[in-house]
């Protein structure tokens, strides 16, 4: 699955990697569910704000949160872990 970055040149680099990892989370299954268990977030609240930057954070914040994940997400979108946390940390102000 692919999910495209934004194109809009107002969107943010923390803004497409939480885009990404949003990808990479939806192509496990068990890890979407924990995704949406651990987040409260729903299916419609994820393809109706993907665009607001809270719901961005809450995708990065469910990566920090659990570290095997977010090694294995930083590994899987060629960015160093902490540049997830740092998206997050923009997302969130």
């Amino acid at each position: 699955m692919t999910i495209a970055t934004p194109q809009n040149p107002e969107h943010s680099d923390a803004e497409a990697l939480a885009l990404s990892a949003l990808g990479w989370i939806l192509t496990d299954e068990r890890r979407a569910d924990r995704l949406l268990s651990l987040t409260g977030l729903t299916p419609e609240v994820l393809r109706d704000g993907i665009g607001e930057r809270g719901v961005q954070a809450a995708v990065l914040e469910f990566l920090a949160g659990h570290e095997p994940d977010l090694v294995l997400a930083a590994d899987a979108l060629n960015v160093e872990p902490g540049a997830i946390i740092a998206a997050k940390e923009e997302l969130s102000r």
